[in-house]
C-alpha cells in the first residue's frame, strides 16, 4: 500500500475525564474512516491527560482503552496511534500504543525524554530505546512531545527503516513555533513522512499549541490544524520517500566518521 490516507485528532484533553475523552476520540475516528481514512494519529496522553498525582490509578484502565480501540480499529479497518499512561514494573511509563488494522497492539514506544521543566520526571520512567513498528501500512517511527528536540532519535527511526514518523504532544502555545518548525526539520533532514498530533485548549493558565501537522519528506505541511479542535487528514504517498531521497541522497552520504 503506497498512498495512504492519514489523519490527526487534535483536541482539548479533559484531565482526569477517561470518559468523555474516549468516546469523543471513538466518534471522530469512526467520522474520519467513513471519509477513507486508514490511519489515526492521536495527541499525548489523550485518555486522561497529565493526571499525574492519580497516575497509578490511571493505569489500571488502559486495558481497557487498548480494548476499545481495538474493536473500532477492527471495525473500521484503520492503525490507531496513541499514549497512555503504562504501569512497568518499576514505576509509569508515557506509552505509544499502534493498534493495527486487525486490532492487535503492533508496537509500544516508551518516551525517552522527560520534560524536566514541568517535572515530568518525577512521575514518569525512562524508555531506553526507538520503535519502528513495522505495521499493515509500512514502517511507522514513533515520537513523543519533547523527543522532537532530539534529532538523533528521529535520525535513528529513518536509518531503522521508517517511511514515516508520529509524534504525539501535548506542547505549549508559547513555543509554538518550536513545534511547526521543528516538525517540518524532521521531516526535511530525514526525507521522510512526518505527523504531529498537539493537543489544544488549555488547563487553566496553560494553554496548549493544536496546530498540529502532516509534512511531506520535502517539508510541505499537506494539512494542518489551526488552535482549536479539528480532525485533519492528507494522502500520504510513501512513493515520495524513495523519490526524495534518490534526488537529494543525504542518507547515503552520511560520514560518521565525521561526527565524532
Amino acid at each position: 500500500m503506497n498512498v495512504i490516507s492519514a489523519g490527526i485528532i487534535q483536541f482539548d484533553v479533559h484531565v482526569g475525564d477517561l470518559e468523555w475523552n474516549l468516546e469523543m476520540v471513538k466518534k471522530r475516528i469512526v467520522s474520519l474512516a467513513g471519509q477513507g481514512v486508514r490511519l489515526v494519529l492521536l495527541p499525548e496522553m489523550w485518555s486522561i491527560g497529565f493526571a499525574n498525582e492519580h497516575l497509578n490509578r490511571f493505569c489500571q484502565t488502559t486495558p481497557t482503552v487498548l480494548q476499545e480501540l481495538s474493536m473500532v480499529s477492527r471495525n473500521q479497518h484503520l492503525t490507531i496511534i496513541g499514549s497512555l499512561p503504562e504501569e512497568g514494573a518499576t514505576g509509569v511509563y508515557n506509552t505509544a500504543y499502534v493498534v493495527d488494522t486487525d486490532g492487535s497492539v503492533a508496537a509500544t514506544y516508551r518516551k525517552v525524554h522527560l520534560f524536566s521543566p514541568t517535572g515530568e520526571d518525577r512521575y514518569f520512567k525512562p524508555g531506553r530505546k526507538p520503535v519502528v513498528c513495522q505495521t499493515s501500512l509500512g514502517p511507522i517511527g514513533l515520537m513523543i512531545c519533547y523527543d522532537l528536540r532530539f534529532p538523533e532519535l528521529c535520525r535513528s527511526l529513518a536509518l531503522q527503516g521508517a517511511k514515516m514518523v508520529a509524534v504525539m504532544a501535548q506542547w505549549p502555545a508559547e513555543r509554538a513555533i518550536h513545534w511547526k518548525v521543528l516538525l517540518k526539520a524532521r521531516a526535511i533532514e530525514n526525507q521522510l513522512f512526518v505527523l504531529g498530533a498537539n493537543r489544544c485548549g488549555a488547563d487553566g493558565d496553560f494553554v496548549y499549541a493544536g496546530h498540529s501537522r502532516i509534512i511531506s519528506p520535502s517539508g510541505e505541511a499537506l494539512a494542518r490544524a489551526g488552535k482549536r479542535p479539528a480532525a485533519l487528514s492528507a494522502a500520504i504517498d510513501l512513493n515520495l520517500v524513495e523519490q526524495t531521497r534518490k534526488r537529494i541522497p543525504c542518507l547515503q552520504e552520511r560520514m560518521p566518521e565525521g561526527y565524532a
